[in-house]
């Protein structure tokens, strides 16, 4: 069996047609299908509607996705285009509040347009299409560094639960929190792994299940409310997860439920693992407390999968889309150049400025 890790990647650029080609992430596990998108607007709606998600993949979309809209620009002087590109990296970055990686992506495409302000118009845009693709190239290096140093955290037969979706299909290639996984099973570790349900969107049934079924790794999905058992009856050795963004002092946002699992974790004494790159560290964001929290449309607990609503009528309903995980709770933080441990606010930083 042929592993998604091989087979599937999640975002793509097709030059010729200038098209970004994204696997429509909504639409899994019952069809695999990919989005042709030409417009700004078109990009912004699949950023909104995950259609793409994961915080890596969100940031190489949107950075494909201003390279596009930028190539379109009739601009004939660089204060034109760099205009044209402000308003286009403010409607990008209107998508999704939380994940930092959508505004790092940003940010790194407009530093390359400043970079080479003084060149011609076609050489500014050929700039920023190369800048595109090192975001998507380096992603896929990283991810695989993080599954590495993770690896090191891992025994083989160890049971592991996640939360949410930091696979394949959320990055580049490998994803974060699942990395391991893939060289796990490289290697022969045998590990076996719970996937929580991950409601209201159902990440983790839908599409960590998927993949990891796919790869031909040991899963079982359980319901979020299932972890505090299995990890009481001694099935879970490690949680992984993801993140959207870590704060200075090492809170982290990631979707919501991951918190609660961080509490069980410490109850249980099961080390408990956040996976990020280091372009998910926000050192400008001093605790959890600063992070944005998205909230989305109620419908998506009362009526988005079911045949028919499951809720009274009007009935009001909360919709955090992410929740704050307490660096008290977190065991280590696992980067592409290693791992961080308590405090967060030093080791993050030292690793942030370590040589490759």
């Amino acid at each position: 069996m042929t592993s998604p890790v091989e087979t599937i990647q999640s975002v793509q650029l097709n030059e010729q047609e200038d098209e970004l080609i994204l696997l429509d992430q909504t639409l899994l596990p019952n069809k695999k299908a990919f989005l042709h998108l030409s417009t700004i607007k078109e990009i912004w709606d699949a950023i909104y509607h995950l259609k793409v998600r994961g915080a890596p993949a969100i940031g190489i979309a949107a950075a494909y996705g201003i390279y596009l809209e930028t190539k379109k620009s009739k601009a004939v002087t660089f204060p034109e285009l760099y205009d044209d590109f402000q308003k286009n990296k403010q409607y990008l970055a209107s998508s999704r509040p939380t994940a930092v990686n959508l505004f790092w992506a940003l940010n790194r495409m407009e530093e390359c347009l400043q970079k080479v302000a003084e060149k011609s118009i076609t050489e500014i845009k050929n700039a920023l299409k190369e800048e595109a693709e090192k975001i998507r190239i380096e992603d896929e290096i990283v991810c695989r560094s993080i599954g590495e140093h993770a690896l090191t955290l891992l025994k083989p037969g160890f049971g592991i639960l996640t939360h949410c979706n930091a696979g394949t299909i959320a990055t580049a290639k490998y994803g974060t929190a699942l990395a391991p996984v893939y060289l796990g099973k490289e290697k022969g570790y045998d590990f076996k792994v719970f996937a929580d349900e991950t409601r209201p969107l159902l990440q983790g049934a839908r599409l960590t299940a998927w993949e990891l079924q796919e790869a031909g790794v040991d899963v079982t999905l359980i319901c979020d409310n299932m972890a505090s058992l299995v990890m009481k009856e001694g099935k879970v050795q490690a949680v992984l997860v993801g993140c959207d963004r870590v704060a200075a002092n090492g809170d982290t946002a990631n979707k919501i439920g991951t918190s609660g699992l961080a509490i069980l974790a410490k109850y249980y004494r099961v080390p408990f693992y956040v996976c990020a790159p280091l372009s998910t560290v926000d050192i400008e964001c001093e605790t959890g407390d600063d992070i944005p929290i998205e909230i989305r449309n109620p419908e998506e607990i009362t009526k988005a999968w079911y045949e028919k609503p499951m809720a009274p009528e009007n009935v009001k309903a909360y919709n955090p889309a992410f929740d704050v995980t307490d660096h008290e709770l977190i065991t280590g933080i696992v980067t592409e150049k290693g791992i961080a441990y308590p405090p967060y606010r030093d080791s993050l930083l030292n690793l942030a400025t370590k040589e490759r």
